[in-house]
């Protein structure tokens, strides 16, 4: 018996990880668009690879512990004051790429020009 439910699991892992192959390693379900653009004060907006985000962290929990799942969310909290300036810069972001730059890991940027897009007048 446990070699059968052994055999079952070694076979679920290898289809999930198959699929997984399949969708260029993408998680089965991806949350959200791809590609989002956040605001980003007078800086200038910031383009976000949601997708990207989401295969690497893969618990949504990482950066959606500070705000809900909801579009325009971010700029829903500032206009009631709940949301800080910089907060999500400096608490997930930045944070979070340095601490994988530290690592010797793949980070992100880690600087506010490197993200934020200012339109040229």
């Amino acid at each position: 018996m446990i070699v059968r439910i052994c055999l079952l699991l070694v076979a679920a892992t290898l289809v999930f990880a198959g699929v997984s192959i399949a969708l260029g390693g993408a998680p089965v379900e991806n949350k959200g668009a791809a590609e989002i653009t956040l605001p980003g004060g007078t800086r200038g907006p910031v383009p976000f690879p949601h997708h990207q985000h989401q295969n690497k962290l893969v618990d949504c929990q990482i950066c959606h512990s500070l705000y809900p799942q909801k579009a325009g969310i971010i700029e829903e909290f500032k206009t009631a004051g709940t949301l800080k300036k910089k907060q999500v810069m400096n608490k997930q972001c930045t944070k979070c790429h340095k601490q994988k730059k530290k690592d010797g890991l793949k980070a992100g940027p880690t600087t506010c020009a490197k993200c934020h897009i200012k339109e040229k007048k």
